[in-house]
């Protein structure tokens, strides 16, 4: 009977991230890249990092599920003076309280050459500590900490570098309690 429950649960969370990847398989890199940017970019405080970050990490597609022990994996591209510089994919196992499934895009920015270096030396991975900062995609986008205690209107000044690098997140589709990029794993190749 628990196994039968589990699968079922297996299933419900497949069912619930499918869509956002079905969306995201339709397009190239490019687009779906361009397309989460513009989403994100609805958010000045965003922008703000847009416009001064050294480089940056973009993933149009994640997704995430678990009950109890859960994981998450995404592909996505990194960016140097507007040109690819490689592509990089993320993988995460997390045990804990979660619940659900989950897609969303991620972006993170490198404020200097060391950081931009460190994350594309070949594996990153991100502390257990490690916060993101949650975008909502409404045009009057509001920013709130991830795993640490929610600020509903973050400006520029309370959001900041932590080792060089930040990270936003805007959900997609699904439900899933769990709010940490604790333990993500990163793998970068370079464009050859």
């Amino acid at each position: 009977m628990r196994f039968k429950t589990l699968n079922m649960l297996i299933l419900s969370l497949i069912i619930l991230i499918s869509p956002a990847f079905a969306e995201s398989d339709k397009k190239s890199d490019a687009e779906a890249d361009k397309d989460a940017m513009k989403e994100f970019l609805r958010s000045e405080v965003v922008s703000d990092f847009l416009e001064t970050s050294y480089a940056y990490a973009v993933f149009p597609n994640i997704g995430k599920g678990g009950f109890g022990i859960g994981g998450a994996h995404g592909k996505g591209r990194v960016y140097l003076n507007g040109m690819k510089a490689g592509t990089v994919s993320m993988t995460q196992i997390s045990i804990g309280l979660q619940a659900g499934g989950q897609a969303y895009r991620q972006v993170i920015f490198f404020q200097d050459k060391r950081a931009y270096e460190d994350f594309t030396s070949g594996n990153f991975e991100f502390g257990a500590q490690a916060a993101a900062i949650a975008i909502t995609s409404s045009a009057g986008a509001s920013t709130g900490t991830e795993g640490n205690t929610a600020s509903a209107d973050a400006s520029q000044a309370e959001t900041k570098y932590h080792k060089g690098m930040i990270v936003f997140t805007m959900g997609k589709g699904g439900l899933m309690f769990q709010a940490s990029i604790g333990g993500q794993k990163y793998k970068f190749k370079p464009n050859k």
